[in-house]
């Protein structure tokens, strides 16, 4: 292998980037197992109570989604990085890429359109209320919304119906679930960025992580074949790197081995 090849092999050694990788993508695996055992169980639970149908973007189902595509992502993760199976690595690599992609383009296009966004979330809020007690997910979230946001009992009022908004005021709280949400997000905007932060940079640091392991791995690849055609030619050359690796990948030793 030329040095001009050597892309990360001297900073990065191979097991540190490999028990790296196992432990991240265990760890997600754990909890893509936990967030699907809920989404299933949260499911099951409304499926006792729930009369409404068409219920796709139920939170348990959203949970249970979210869980599978963590729990299969995670999987291959921990696979690819055990075996040190290349393709395995590389599906793993685009797979997060992709997911990250996809959130901070969908999050630009909501910041975007936002009016469109606060019309598609009212519509969804008064069709839920519409049938408030038929989905049990859709009331409690409701009612969490309101008691948070001291909605409760406020939107009642002698005729209050018929006034416009400056005067009833007065009389009466007119903000509405809505608003209460998108003000609160507003007051507690360093919160939500460090959520935010939470959920882009761990997968950001999985594509980094997969990156240089797969950059590792082929590194490892090539020297294996320069050694072996070495052996095969009988050139006396010596590899330039020295590698210290398990399982599939020999170890090749240095000048002062080959001394």
């Amino acid at each position: 292998m030329e040095s001009g090849e050597v892309r990360y092999c001297s900073r990065f050694p191979y097991l540190f980037l490999k028990f790296t990788l196992i432990i991240y993508s265990t760890i997600f695996w754990l909890i893509g197992a936990f967030v699907l055992a809920v989404g299933i169980y949260a499911e099951v639970e409304r499926q006792k109570y729930k009369t409404l149908h068409g219920a796709f973007l139920a939170p348990a189902v959203i949970l249970i989604l979210l869980g599978l595509i963590m729990f299969a992502v995670s999987f291959i993760g921990v696979l690819a990085s055990l075996r040190d199976n290349l393709c395995l690595l590389h599906v793993f690599m685009y797979t997060l890429g992709v997911c990250l992609i996809l959130e901070l383009t969908g999050g630009i296009i909501a910041l975007i359109f936002r009016n469109q966004t606060m019309d598609l979330l009212n519509k969804n809020i008064v069709r839920g209320i519409t049938n408030y007690y038929d989905d049990l997910d859709f009331k409690n979230i409701m009612d969490f919304v309101q008691k948070q946001s001291d909605v409760m009992n406020t939107m009642c009022g002698y005729k209050a119906m018929s006034q416009d908004r400056h005067s009833a005021q007065r009389t009466i709280y007119v903000r509405g679930c809505t608003n209460a949400v998108i003000l609160w997000f507003l007051d507690n905007y360093t919160i939500m960025a460090g959520v935010l932060l939470g959920i882009l940079l761990p997968q950001f640091l999985g594509v980094l992580l997969s990156l240089l392991y797969v950059t590792r791995v082929q590194d490892i690849i090539s020297e294996w074949n320069n050694s072996a055609n070495v052996l095969l030619t009988g050139e006396d050359s010596k590899p330039e790197l020295e590698f210290s690796t398990v399982g599939c990948c020999r170890c090749y030793p240095g000048e002062e081995s080959a001394a």
